[in-house]
């Protein structure tokens, strides 16, 4: 039970100070709000991340994957490999453009595509591959690219929680034709609300420029149908703001990450595993319950513990793909799916951590025990 004197710790802690709130004032009096000077500083200063590779702001991690997708020419007739195991944007942004969603099974340790589940699933309309760098870790990169390259397919990274992650020395979002990142308050860096495209490609960054802007680079001369997907420029000068700050804040992540690892010895709890080669940026530190999860998830509460579940309900298991599927006789077998979305729970990793949260959270953690 939490202490008269102890506040509960929240599971996430979006940062929104004072340097965020300047900037937004900044821009607000100088007149010039969207799409202009803050937007392209922005996306120049992320580029860093992704070893320089062209960015392209947009309004959210959402239409980042829905308009790179559509920059890719993929749509009706088309099948997109997807983990299940993942928020419902990275589907939804496939059946948005038209395409068709391929479920694949996940890796136990990495929560990412397995490689071997993705070949599998591949059929000569299969035009893409999603993999999601889930919870801050990077995908099998290592494997996916060669299955990709093989089967001449698309690889489209979902990076909107794995700002900075990287394998074997290349970051998330420089693997694939393009990589897609959010600025949500909850992710490790925001911008009150935006999302990134990154690509090697020229002709396939101008292409997003057109297709977030109605299809025109210069007004009125529209070469493409496009869309209103613009970040403004509000957004973009706080997202600079936490650019300055986020790889100081990863590191905070992974040191609050190091200590739990060193600590937490409950046997009811496994403890997330990082692949050889692979930086975890932890955008979640997520452990698996053996037993009653729900039991567990109450205790922690009850001890003043934020926690939460990412995600409880499969994306094929939703309504919008489960009706579907159930009228066409179409199953999927997602065994390692289905057992992450039974097992998991996310603990408090935010930078905003003092020592004696990261105790408290051992604590309440180890006092689990054995059995549920």
């Amino acid at each position: 039970m939490t202490s008269i004197n102890e506040q509960p710790i929240p599971a996430a802690r979006p940062v929104i100070g004072e340097d965020e709130i300047e900037a937004a004032v900044r821009v607000l009096r100088s007149g010039r709000v969207v799409q202009g000077p803050e937007v392209a500083a922005f996306e120049e200063g992320f580029s860093r991340l992704v070893d320089g590779r062209h960015c392209v702001a947009v309004n959210s991690g959402t239409s980042a994957l829905q308009l790179l997708l559509l920059a890719l020419g993929i749509g009706p007739g088309d099948e997109v490999i997807v983990p299940s195991f993942s928020f419902a944007a990275s589907a939804n942004a496939v059946r948005l453009v038209g395409a068709d969603v391929v479920f694949a099974d996940i890796e136990p340790g990495s929560f990412g595509l397995d490689p071997a589940a993705v070949e599998a699933a591949i059929t000569p309309r299969t035009a893409a591959i999603m993999p999601v760098h889930l919870y801050g870790h990077p995908a099998a990169m290592d494997k996916i690219m060669p299955i990709a390259e093989k089967h001449k397919l698309a690889v489209v990274e979902d990076a909107c929680q794995a700002h900075a992650a990287a394998l074997n020395g290349t970051p998330v979002g420089a693997f694939g034709a393009g990589g897609t990142f959010s600025f949500y308050p909850t992710k490790n860096m925001h911008s009150l609300e935006g999302g990134m495209v990154s690509t090697g490609d020229a002709e396939l960054a101008r292409t997003l420029r057109l297709l977030r802007n109605q299809g025109m680079e210069q007004r009125y001369a529209n070469e493409i149908v496009g869309a209103n997907m613009r970040m403004t420029d509000v957004n973009a000068a706080v997202g600079r703001v936490q650019l300055a700050k986020v790889e100081g804040w990863t590191e905070q992540r992974r040191v609050n990450a190091a200590y739990f690892d060193a600590n937490i010895t409950a046997p009811s709890v496994t403890l997330p595993p990082v692949a050889e080669g692979a930086r975890h940026i932890y955008h979640q530190y997520t452990v698996r319950i053996r037993g009653d999860r729900d039991a567990a998830m109450a205790k922690l509460t009850e001890a003043g513990i934020g926690n939460a579940v990412y995600y409880p309900t499969p994306i094929h298991r939703l309504k919008p793909y489960w009706e579907p599927d159930q009228k066409a006789g179409r199953t999927w077998d997602l065994p390692e799916t289905e057992k992450a979305a039974a097992e998991v729970v996310s603990l408090p990793v935010h930078p905003s951590l003092t020592q004696n949260d990261l105790e408290r959270i051992v604590t309440a953690v180890n006092s689990l025990g054995e059995n549920l």
